[in-house]
């Protein structure tokens, strides 16, 4: 889809030529908020399939903060 509102003029060093289509975030939710377990796992596929992005593998000691965010459940005790 074309951007609306174009590109900025260059300027300085920013040359919109280089603008370019970001990537790297995914949403799984349920609308009836049931926590699943193939909620998780559709997550952790979208995780997998972001290993394509500049920053993954920078360091392989450190991590460059993708993840998955749960909602921890209320008022049930944990498990195991």
């Amino acid at each position: 889809m074309p951007c609306l509102m174009g590109l900025p003029p260059r300027q300085g060093l920013r040359d919109p030529a280089f603008e370019h289509d970001a990537c790297g975030l995914g949403f799984v939710a349920r609308l009836d908020r049931a926590a699943t377990h193939d909620t998780v796992a559709q997550a952790l596929e979208i995780l997998a399939n972001l290993t394509h992005r500049g920053a993954a593998g920078c360091d392989p000691c450190t991590g460059d903060g993708a993840g998955i965010l749960l909602r921890p459940s209320v008022g049930k005790p944990p498990s195991g």
